[in-house]
C-alpha cells in the first residue's frame, strides 16, 4: 500500500517555495493557446474561451479552443480507436503510466499544477498543495494500487479445473465531466476509468481549462498512448447530447450541479434502446453541509471547524459548511470566537501567501453568492452578523459571511450556495435530538456532516439519526478535507451515487467482469452415478 503523499508547508526561504513562486511568475506572464487533445493530436477549432484570474479577471492566463460538433465525433473514434491499443497493455504496463504520472507530479511537475491552480482557481498555496498535489498523487497511486488487489480478487478452484475471473474494461467510452473547484478530481474523473482499461472522453469545465490542460500535459509525458484520454473542452450544451445519443457510450463519471446530473441521466433514460451495454453512472453533485454542536461540545475545535470548513477556498467545496446548528447555552461564547477569528482573516490574490481566503471562481458564481446574501440582508427573520460585502472590479471577491437565522428552515439553511456563506441556527440545548431530526430533514443532500460533542452519548445519538444525512460523517472535525484511502468520499440522496471516489468502489464500476472455468478433465460419459439404480 502507497504512503499519502506528504503535504510541503511553503515555509519562508524554502525550497519549494522558491521554485513555486518563480512558477507563479513565469505562468502570469505569458499568454498561451490550449488546444483539444484528441487521439494525441492537438486540435485547434478557432472557437475560443479564455482562461483568466478570479481575483484579478481583466488578466488573462490562456485562450482555449472549443470543440464542436466534428470534434466530439472526432474524439468519440478516437477513444473507440485507442481501445485496440490499450487492450494489448497488460495491468502492470498501465499502471506503470500513471504512477509514473504520480512520481512525475511529486517532483517536476508540481511547481506547475500548483501554480496554475492558484491562479486560475484562486487558490491560496495551502489548498492548492492538498489538492493538485497531494490529493492528485494520492488518486493516481492508490488507485493503482486498489486495481492491483482488484485483480488479485479470484474465485475459488478445485481439483481438475480452474476458475477466474477476467476484469474487462467497458465495451465503450467512458464521459468524464469535471468540475472547477478541485485540480485532483478533474485528473481523477478520467484516469480511474482509464487505469481500469477503459478510454475516455473528458470535457474539465470551462473556468479550470488551465489547469486540466496541465495535467494532460503530464499523463503524455507519463506515456499516455494516444486517445486513451481525450481532451474536448466545450459547452455542455453542445457535447452532451452528442455523447450520450452515441450507441457507444459506456459510462458517465460526473462531478457537478444536481440540474446537470439530473438532466443527464434522463437522457441516458432516453437512450437505454440505444447502447450496446446498460451504461455506468457515478456522480457527486453537492450538498449542504452541516454541523451539530452540542452543549458538551469544546468551544475552540468548534469554531476552528466552522472557520476552515466554511470559508477554506470560498466555501467552494461540495463538502463546505454552510448551516451550523449552535445550542443557545454556549452560542454567546461561540459567536464571540468566531467574530474574532474571522476579523483576522485577510483576503486577496494567492500570490500573497499571508491571505487565507481569496475569489470566487467567476461572474456567475459571484452574483449568485450575492444574491443570498441580498435576500438575508432583507429578509424578517434573518440577519448577517459578519461579513456581507461583495466587490467584482478587480476580482470577484466575497467577504466570508455569516448569517443568524431565527427560522430553520430559512432559504441558507437548504440550498447550495457554493460560497462563502454560513447561515447558524441558534436552538434549546434541550432540543438537542429534535435538532438533530431537524438537520436531517432540512435539506435533500446527504454528503458531509460533523457533530461536535464531548458526551459520547450524544454522539452515539447522532450517529443513529443522522445515519442517512451524510455519507462522509465527521466527528469533533470540520465535514471538509476527506484523504484519499483514509476517508473515501461521497454521499447518498441528492449529492449523488455514492461510489466513494479514492476507493476499489469506485474502480469496479469501470470493469464488467467475465467469470471463466476451464476444466482439465472434462467428463465424457453423459450419465450420473444416481443412474444405476435397479
Amino acid at each position: 500500500m502507497p504512503q499519502n503523499e506528504p503535504i510541503l508547508n511553503y515555509e519562508p526561504g524554502s525550497k519549494e517555495k522558491e521554485e513555486l513562486k518563480r512558477k507563479l511568475a513565469d505562468l502570469k506572464n505569458q499568454k498561451i493557446e490550449i488546444p483539444l487533445i484528441i487521439g494525441g493530436k492537438e486540435i485547434k477549432t478557432g472557437d475560443l474561451g479564455k482562461c483568466i484570474m478570479p481575483h484579478d479577471h481583466q488578466h488573462i492566463l490562456a485562450e482555449y479552443h472549443k470543440a464542436g460538433e466534428k470534434e466530439i465525433k472526432m474524439a468519440i473514434e478516437s477513444a473507440l480507436e485507442a481501445k485496440k491499443i490499450w487492450n494489448e497493455f497488460s495491468w502492470v504496463d498501465r499502471l506503470s503510466i500513471f504512477k509514473k504520472a504520480a512520481d512525475l507530479l511529486s517532483t517536476s511537475w508540481r511547481p506547475t499544477l500548483n501554480a496554475a491552480t492558484m491562479l486560475a482557481q484562486s487558490k491560496n498555496v495551502f489548498q492548492a498543495e492538498i489538492d493538485s498535489a497531494c490529493e492528485l498523487i494520492d488518486f493516481l497511486r492508490f488507485n493503482s494500487y486498489y486495481a492491483t488487489k482488484i485483480y488479485m480478487d479470484q474465485p475459488k478452484s478445485v481439483k481438475g479445473s480452474w476458475n477466474r475471473l477476467e476484469y474487462r474494461p467497458l465495451e465503450g467510452f467512458i464521459f468524464s465531466v469535471t468540475p472547477f473547484n478541485f485540480t485532483s478530481i478533474a485528473g481523477n474523473l478520467p484516469t480511474a476509468p482509464a487505469i481500469m482499461g477503459n478510454t475516455v472522453l473528458w470535457k474539465p469545465a470551462s473556468s479550470a481549462v488551465y489547469s486540466a490542460y496541465f495535467f494532460m500535459k503530464l499523463l503524455q509525458e507519463a506515456g499516455l498512448p494516444d486517445g486513451v484520454i481525450n481532451f474536448i473542452p466545450a459547452p455542455g450544451s453542445k457535447i452532451g447530447d452528442l455523447v450520450l445519443n452515441d450507441s457507444n457510450f459506456a459510462g458517465l463519471h460526473f462531478t457537478g450541479s444536481n440540474s446537470t446530473f439530473q438532466k443527464m441521466w434522463q437522457n441516458i433514460g432516453n437512450n437505454i434502446e440505444n447502447y450496446k451495454s446498460y451504461p455506468r453512472i457515478v456522480g457527486e453533485t453537492g450538498g449542504k453541509d452541516f454541523i451539530v454542536a452540542h452543549e458538551s461540545s469544546k468551544i475552540e475545535p468548534l469554531v476552528t471547524a466552522l472557520v476552515r470548513g466554511a470559508f477554506e477556498y470560498q466555501g467552494q467545496k461540495c463538502s463546505a459548511v454552510s448551516r451550523a446548528y449552535i445550542p443557545n447555552n454556549i452560542w454567546t461564547t461561540v459567536r464571540e470566537k468566531l467574530i474574532s477569528d474571522l476579523k483576522e482573516i485577510k483576503m486577496g490574490t494567492p500570490e500573497d501567501f499571508t491571505n487565507f481566503m481569496n475569489a470566487v471562481i467567476d461572474k456567475g458564481a459571484f452574483d449568485k453568492i450575492k444574491s443570498y446574501i441580498e435576500f438575508a440582508k432583507n429578509s424578517s427573520d434573518a440577519e448577517i452578523i459578519f461579513g456581507g460585502k461583495c466587490d467584482d472590479s478587480v476580482g470577484y471577491y466575497i467577504e466570508p459571511t455569516v448569517i443568524l437565522t431565527s427560522n430553520p428552515k430559512f432559504k441558507t439553511m437548504q440550498e447550495e450556495i457554493f460560497g462563502p456563506v454560513l447561515t447558524i441556527y441558534v436552538y434549546d440545548s434541550k432540543e438537542y435530538e429534535e435538532t438533530l431530526k431537524l438537520s436531517d430533514e432540512t435539506s435533500p443532500y446527504g454528503l458531509t456532516g460533523a457533530i461536535f460533542a464531548q458526551d459520547r452519548k450524544a454522539i452515539i445519538k447522532a450517529e443513529k439519526i443522522l445515519v442517512n444525512a451524510a455519507g462522509n460523517f465527521y466527528i469533533n472535525d470540520k465535514p471538509t478535507g476527506a484523504v484519499v484511502a483514509q476517508q473515501p468520499f461521497g454521499g447518498a440522496r441528492s449529492s449523488g451515487t455514492n461510489d466513494k471516489a479514492g476507493s476499489a468502489v469506485n474502480l469496479l464500476k469501470w470493469v464488467s467482469i467475465r467469470t471463466i472455468k476451464e476444466n482439465f478433465i472434462p467428463p465424457e460419459d453423459f450419465k450420473y452415478p444416481f443412474m444405476k439404480e435397479e
